[in-house]
């Protein structure tokens, strides 16, 4: 059967010439994808809106969470309305009455499941969980204090929470009162995270481990109220913990005692442990690795008083679950402990290994050519070049899974290497470069040649760098950081010539960039949404303030030093959309 195509009026607008025989559903799933994959930023939701009246209907169904602003207050039964499947509001940037905001939320008939705060507004909060019972996920950051008469409050309001968040208080004054608190439940939660919260004490760990009894993830970092006693015995109320998160839990003068060892072991399906900062010591990997508990992620950051014999036998042990391995500072490893454990982490994908002074560029090709499923890797400020030939580095084969490579602070990488790098990592997506000195455009764009589907590439205090040569088209980078280099408008203007997807630029510090190189890129880079201009000497105060009318896709500006930023400025732009900084 001969089909036959329906001839376009050359004069008929696209949205009419476009025929949409898909159901409504298959696209959903289809922008719901797009928005997951973008994590959850509305770039693509928006560009997608305004193909016609049908997507703009399906994306506004899509787009599940909000921010609300003081401008936004007056709007939200509109807001709401045009949102009908909002799940999760953040109110962190609210600075009005908040109790008031949350009893108005609380009239409309929302599912809502995520709610951020940065303070406790009680009456309003009270209100909110009466009218909104869906709730299973709470943060509360950036707040002056909180004790055990807070929590039984918020398990009273919230009971079905599953996951809490508490952490970043603003004041590390402790409020905690001596007084027995009263027994508190949150049947089911999963998931705690309690960052620098000074009043926490064994008592209070202790009660929360043993109520919650389907907690599998909790993550207790910076805090001083604590001891690796109360540690123990919480750890030893939980054994069905899947995740666990410690750091500051051992002091200088605190050995890890065989309770501690004794009550970590004893979760059986552990698969995730992250220690920062923290005492440690071979024995306690020695008796993780006996135990064969199963971990898919692990991290030492900064961790001291272990060597390569703990680290190299628990690595054995768990050679075939484990994922993510983070040593950041072990000072003691060289290339050949690299050599060695690499060849046993076949299904490892993300490693890092900054600041391991004795390690060499040797180190990163060796890893790259042994763990076949590796997808990032950091390497920011180790030790040297490597002394090998440098012919024998380039014959190690093409690895397509390699997508991100973070070698900051390295002084002595050169152009050299990072070619090396772009021969055998063709898809490379996200390259940090930060500070690495002796860097040139020669090298940089020898790499944006051979890896085009770079979309992050940060080339901060990389002095030598100045792009002048860029006359070819890099469509795919979307965030570029020239942050304290010599770029100037010649820059800009081919930047906004050559990087049409670009989202973020930050050229903070750039003293030869005046506001003739940013309009190049006001004008030419049409989805630009964040911009950093601060202590941009050169650039006059005047662009900002016509920056938004000229370019609608921005989202945040951080002005030069000395732009006015009154209060009406500041709510005239968050009107529009943007934040002005």
């Amino acid at each position: 059967m001969e089909l036959k195509r329906r001839k376009r009026n050359s004069l008929t607008p696209i949205s009419h010439q476009l025929d949409f025989h898909l159901p409504e559903e298959c696209w959903e799933s289809v922008f719901k994808f797009f928005n997951e994959a973008d994590g959850n930023d509305i770039l693509y939701l928006k560009s997608l809106s305004v193909v016609s009246k049908q997507f703009l209907s399906i994306t506004n169904r899509v787009r599940f969470s909000l921010t609300i602003c003081d401008p936004a207050h007056p709007f939200l039964r509109q807001l709401f309305k045009r949102f009908p499947n909002l799940t999760s509001l953040n109110l962190t940037r609210f600075h009005g009455d908040l109790n008031k905001l949350l009893r108005q939320i609380s009239c409309f008939p929302l599912n809502i499941t995520s709610l951020n705060l940065s303070t406790i507004p009680s009456k309003g909060i009270l209100t909110f969980s009466d009218k909104i019972t869906t709730l299973t996920s709470l943060t509360w950051s950036n707040i002056n204090s909180i004790d055990h008469y807070d929590l039984e409050y918020l398990a009273d309001c919230f009971p079905l929470l599953e996951e809490l968040d508490l952490s970043n208080p603003s004041s590390s004054h402790s409020m905690f009162r001596e007084e027995k608190p009263h027994s508190w439940t949150l049947f089911k939660l999963r998931k705690v995270r309690l960052d620098c919260q000074h009043y926490i004490s064994d008592q209070l760990l202790f009660d929360m481990f043993k109520n919650c009894k389907h907690l599998e993830e909790a993550i207790i970092l910076g805090y001083d109220g604590i001891t690796n006693t109360g540690i123990a015995t919480a750890l030893s109320q939980r054994p069905n913990l899947r995740s666990l998160s410690l750091s500051d839990t051992f002091g200088p003068f605190n050995n890890i005692t065989k309770h501690f060892i004794d009550s970590l072991v004893s979760m059986k399906g552990l698969t995730c442990l992250d220690l920062f900062c923290s005492q440690i010591s071979d024995e306690l990997l020695y008796s993780i690795a006996r135990e064969g508990l199963p971990l898919t992620r692990l991290v030492l950051q900064n961790c001291y008083n272990y060597s390569y014999a703990g680290i190299i036998c628990l690595l054995s042990k768990c050679r075939q679950s484990l994922q993510h391995l983070d040593l950041l500072n072990a000072d003691f490893l060289n290339d050949q402990h690299v050599v060695e454990f690499s060849l046993l982490l076949s299904n490892l994908v993300f490693i890092n290994l900054s600041k391991c002074k004795m390690l060499t560029e040797s180190a990163l090709f060796t890893l790259v050519r042994n763990c076949a499923s590796l997808r990032e890797i950091e390497m920011e400020s180790i030790g040297r070049k490597s002394l090998e030939n440098p012919d024998s580095l380039m014959d190690i084969g093409v690895y397509p899974q390699l997508k991100s490579l973070y070698l900051a602070d390295n002084p002595w990488l050169s152009d050299e290497s990072i070619i090396k790098f772009a021969s055998i990592i063709p898809n490379l997506q996200v390259l940090d470069l930060r500070n690495c000195i002796d860097i040139s455009d020669e090298g940089i764009f020898q790499v944006l040649r051979r890896c085009c589907k770079i979309r992050y590439l940060n080339l901060a205090f990389c002095s030598r760098v100045k792009l002048h040569g860029l006359n070819f088209e890099v469509s795919k980078l979307e965030v570029l950081k020239l942050s304290h280099t010599m770029v100037d408008d010649e820059t800009l203007h081919v930047i906004s010539k050559n990087c049409c997807r670009l989202l973020q630029l930050k050229l903070e510090c750039c003293d030869k960039v005046t506001e003739k190189g940013v309009n190049h890129v006001i004008e030419n880079c049409t989805q630009l949404r964040k911009i950093n201009l601060w202590n941009c000497c050169n650039v006059h105060n005047n662009v900002v303030d016509s920056m938004f009318k000229s370019r609608p896709s921005i989202r945040k500006i951080i002005a030069p030093i000395g732009f006015h930023l009154s209060d009406r400025k500041k709510k005239r732009f968050l009107l529009q959309g943007c934040i002005l900084e």
